[in-house]
């Protein structure tokens, strides 16, 4: 049977009718940029995240940009975020003429290794940016605690992670800023590109507005030099439809995660990741060993409430691309996040050398990874399919 890695249709043709309605009020209105559709979503989002402001964006990557803008980042300026993310983050900076600045991650959660930002802040450093990759949030206390003793602006990447939760609080919404996407593949995903910037900063707010349509306010009256990051009212209408139902799917893919995790424990050569571990590599090695592990599930931090983006597997022993090759093969859907970490990008080769060491376990990780299907859609029989063909694969 085969199982895609995403299935767009199975969570929006149910939805059809309600889309259908949405588009046709906002070509009715014709306000299609800066509509009551998008004052609507903003309204909603900042409600469900708990942020006191909300403000959509033309993509997760300009929201990063616009947030950039608004705390003054300089060219020159270093700003650190990990290595092993998707490129927008450190893309986002560089456009500014401002110096990323890679650290290194987690082997266990992914996330941004607070030690090793610790390391890498200079005099120039201003601002970091932890991403809550694949859906988990990164450590915030104690990044929060290492930007407020360096006076460092914190930018939270949650362009997977909406809706996740970091001891009770919501992802994007504990730093200077929080950037969301609504890329068609997210958990609250879009017709197309948008974003979402947030912040419990009132004077931030109201300056992110100004940039957002060209540095005017009012209209014509250019005070800074902005740019367009507005989002379109409708799909900031059709958005709304399936904002509605966020709850119940972050509800199936928690269960979706949860049902993986209890059969391909089952399997030989399975384990999880160890919280524990987390700060010792070195350990977590010698553990893994003693368990003559040959994959390692992810896992949520008890603190955390994950939202599963993507469930990402570690295959060790440089088996990874085999299994993969399998699981295409027998038409099961795998991908990998992400296969060059931004350190080693031939766009960054110029960089400083010292912005682009010290970040070996993103190059091993990125040589292990591989996401297998966890949308919310999925049956429990392409479940047991996708468990199938891996125990096949072990065999």
């Amino acid at each position: 049977m085969p199982v895609p890695l995403l299935d767009v249709n199975a969570q929006n043709l149910p939805l059809e009718s309600e889309l259908q309605a949405a588009f046709t009020q906002v070509l009715h209105h014709g306000r299609f940029i800066m509509g009551p559709e998008m004052e609507a979503f903003e309204r909603e989002v900042a409600a469900m995240t708990g942020a006191k402001h909300a403000l959509a964006v033309s993509s997760g990557t300009d929201a990063l940009l616009l947030a950039l803008m608004a705390l003054d980042i300089q060219p020159g300026d270093e700003v650190l975020c990990p290595a092993f993310t998707f490129f927008a983050t450190a893309g986002a900076v560089s456009r500014l003429g401002a110096v990323p600045v890679f650290t290194d991650v987690c082997p266990v959660c992914f996330n941004m290794d607070v030690n090793d930002a610790r390391r890498k802040i200079t005099a120039k450093t201003k601002a970091l940016i932890p991403v809550h990759l694949f859906g988990q949030c990164a450590d915030m206390d104690a990044l929060l605690a290492l930007a407020k003793q360096y006076g460092l602006k914190v930018i939270e990447d949650a362009a997977q992670s909406i809706g996740a939760q970091y001891k009770g609080r919501q992802a994007g919404t504990m730093g200077d800023f929080g950037t969301y996407s609504f890329f068609p593949s997210k958990n609250l995903g879009g017709f197309g590109d948008g974003g979402m910037l947030v912040t419990n900063d009132d004077a931030l707010a109201e300056f992110a507005r100004v940039l957002r349509v060209h540095g005017s306010k009012p209209k014509y009256y250019h005070h800074y030099v902005g740019g367009n990051f507005r989002m379109d009212t409708l799909q900031c209408a059709l958005l709304s439809v399936k904002l509605k139902r966020y709850a119940q799917y972050t509800a199936e893919r928690q269960r979706n995660a949860a049902d993986y995790t209890a059969r391909l424990l089952k399997l030989p050569g399975v384990v999880q990741a160890d919280p524990a571990h987390c700060k010792c590599v070195a350990t977590q090695d010698a553990a893994l060993a003693a368990q003559d592990a040959r994959i390692v599930l992810p896992v949520s931090y008890a603190h955390n409430s994950h939202i599963w983006n993507q469930f990402t597997l570690r295959v060790l022993g440089s088996r990874r691309d085999s299994l993969r090759d399998h699981l295409v093969a027998k038409k099961i859907g795998c991908d990998i996040y992400y296969p060059v970490t931004l350190d080693q990008q031939q766009c960054f080769a110029n960089l400083p050398a010292a912005s682009r060491t010290g970040c070996d376990i993103s190059h091993r990780i990125a040589a292990e990874v591989l996401s297998i299907p966890i949308y919310g859609e999925l049956t429990e029989a392409q479940r047991a399919e996708v468990v199938a063909v891996i125990a096949e694969w072990l065999a």
